[in-house]
Parts: C-alpha cells; structure tokens; sequence
C-alpha cells in the first residue's frame, strides 16, 4: 500500500481510502464488517462515511453506515489503527428527514457531531467534512455555474468555521474539510484560515477519467494553499468498469437505482470504450487503468474506493499497486482532449 500525509497534519493515511455508502442497505452489517477486516490487512487505514448514509438515502437508514462502522470498531477495539472521516449533511428538501435542523447552523453541527461519533461508538472524528455547500452553486452533475438572483445566501463561513473550532478545541474533530466544494467555496474557507480560523485540510469531490472539471480551476488551488483532494466515484458509478457496455447488470447499481445515470450519456459511454481500449491494450483492466489514474495525481491525498462485493473490494484495493506508463497516460489525455468531461 502507498501512503501520505494529509496536508498540514501528522495523520499518515493509505492513498487508497475506504468508502461505506453501501453498508446498511445494499451491504449487510456482517459485509461491511468483512470489507473492513480485508482492508485492514492489506494496508487501507482510511476510511470515509457520512451521517446521510447509506445511500440511496432512505429515512430507514439514515445513520445506518456510521452505525456498521461503530459495531465494528467496539468489536475489534481498533480506532487507533483507523483515520475515521465522516460528514454533516447540508440543506437540502431531499434529506429533510435526516434532521429538523439541516445545514451548518452552530445547533445543527453540535447535533449532527455527538449523534455521528455516537453511532460510530468513538469520542473523535479525525476529518468532519461539510458534505455540500449551503449556497446555491454547481456540484451533484451540475458542470456550469448558473447564477440565482433571488438567492438568499448568507456568507457565514466564519461562523460555521468558529463552531468547528469549538469541537476541534475540545478533541472531538481533529481536522476539517469541505466536499462537493467549487474553487470560489475552498478559496472562502482559505481566507478565513488567513484570519486565525481553522484550515481546512481536504475537499472531497467527485473525479474520475469521466470527470476531470476540477483540473480547471480547484487543483490550482489544492496545490497552493496545500489542500488534498479526496476524489469520490472514481468509478464513476461503476461506468468506469465497463459492465455498462454491454447492457444492465441485474445487481448493479444503476440497475438498481436508475437515477443513479450521471455517467450514462453517450459521450460518456463513447469514452468509457475508448479508455477500454486502452486498457485492454495495455493488459489492463479498465477498472484498475481507471483508478490508478485517480490515485496517481499529484493532488490526490485519499483515492475513495466503493464495493458490495469481496471480488470488486480486492480488485479496487490492488491497484494501488499499479503505475500507469506514460504512454498509457498520452493515450488517456488524447481520449479526454477528444471528449471533455462527459459527466460532471
């Protein structure tokens, strides 16, 4: 396994991180807890949740993740071994249930913080992440940012940085970080560090070979102010593996969850096969092509890995063990000059 630091800390962490927004609906307690068990012992001491999870967000399972993740480490007694990052939910009517009081206001970050360590049975988090913006802006598939006059968006930056300083004084967080973040948000948060408030360490944003728009603009800033990305669907939703190709997998995800089809246009698809090519070209599979890219990038700090099988875990863990020639990276970049972000 490779390994990092992330930015501006002293937490070592594996580049590949371990995603959970399967367990508690299409995992079982007992199949996170196996997903966990392997991960452990092939070198993975990241792993990444959410309060919302798992996903398809349900009000039944809302929690239900941290929940799994919680009865595994009071089992095996092993937090000191684990960097734990989880998420507060942000405004949204879709996730209403989630809690009557949705966003970063101080009561609701000191509600989502002691209900998440509480499922997660541990008295710290080592990474709370904002899990999207409270302003109107362009993150979920959204490429462009479409300006809303009539918004009613308070800058209140500083003061959801100064409640998480509350918790990061008493040990509780030991490090902060955005997700679904734009350049103008990090850059925000940036500027109130500049003042003496807490910096931010990551942003966990989505970024594949499918969705690449953050080397536009937010890797600039990643690299100055020293900030980590956490890129999350560097499958792209299972796209990226090429099951897609083919027809509709019965168990799969996009299957299963049909609104799930970011990654499904025809451009999308089109590239999919040309990077297939690529890989097959290579003796690659495109699974392990697509995620050794993501890994690789010199920003990266965490690549966020996801599966609801043990063949597909093995598989996505191992390829931090690949390295990509550069003529597999010229014949990727010429793919991705033909055909531009496909899906945001």
């Amino acid at each position: 396994m490779k390994y990092t630091t992330i930015p501006n800390t002293d937490i070592k962490v594996s580049k590949i991180c371990l995603g959970s927004m399967t367990w508690g609906r299409q995992n079982t307690e007992a199949e996170g807890h196996e997903q966990m068990n392997y991960a452990l012992t092939q070198g993975v001491n990241f792993i990444d949740t959410a309060e919302m999870y798992s996903v398809p967000f349900q009000e039944k399972t809302y929690g239900a993740t941290e929940k799994v993740i919680g009865t595994w480490l009071a089992k095996n007694k092993n937090r000191d071994q684990i960097v734990l990052a989880s998420k507060i939910t942000g405004p949204s009517p879709t996730f209403a249930s989630v809690r009557d009081n949705l966003g970063f206001s101080k009561e609701a970050i000191d509600d989502a913080l002691h209900k998440s360590l509480k499922r997660l049975q541990t008295d710290y988090l080592d990474l709370y992440q904002l899990h999207w913006p409270e302003r109107n802006t362009n993150f979920f598939g959204k490429l462009g940012y479409v300006h809303n006059d009539d918004e009613q968006w308070n800058d209140n930056i500083a003061e959801i940085l100064e409640s998480l300083d509350t918790y990061v004084k008493q040990g509780k967080i030991r490090n902060i970080g955005l997700s679904n973040e734009s350049p103008f948000g990090l850059m925000r948060f940036i500027e109130e560090a500049r003042k003496g408030a807490p910096k931010v360490v990551t942003v966990q944003n989505p970024y594949n070979l499918l969705n690449r728009k953050d080397e536009i603009g937010l890797t600039e800033g990643l690299h100055r102010e020293d900030v980590g990305l956490l890129p999350y669907s560097p499958l792209g939703f299972g796209q990226l593996t090429g099951k897609y190709l083919d027809g509709y997998p019965e168990d799969a995800r996009v299957t299963l969850f049909p609104n799930y089809n970011r990654y499904h246009n025809d451009n999308a698809f089109e590239a999919t096969r040309r990077y297939k090519k690529i890989a097959d070209d290579h003796g690659l599979s495109l699974t392990q092509m697509a995620l050794a890219f993501v890994t690789d990038r010199p920003f990266v700090t965490g690549n966020i890995i996801g599966a609801t099988s043990m063949e597909q875990l093995k598989e996505n863990i191992g390829s931090a063990d690949i390295t990509l020639s550069e003529e597999v990276l010229k014949a990727i970049d010429e793919v991705h000059t033909a055909i531009p972000n496909p899906a945001p």
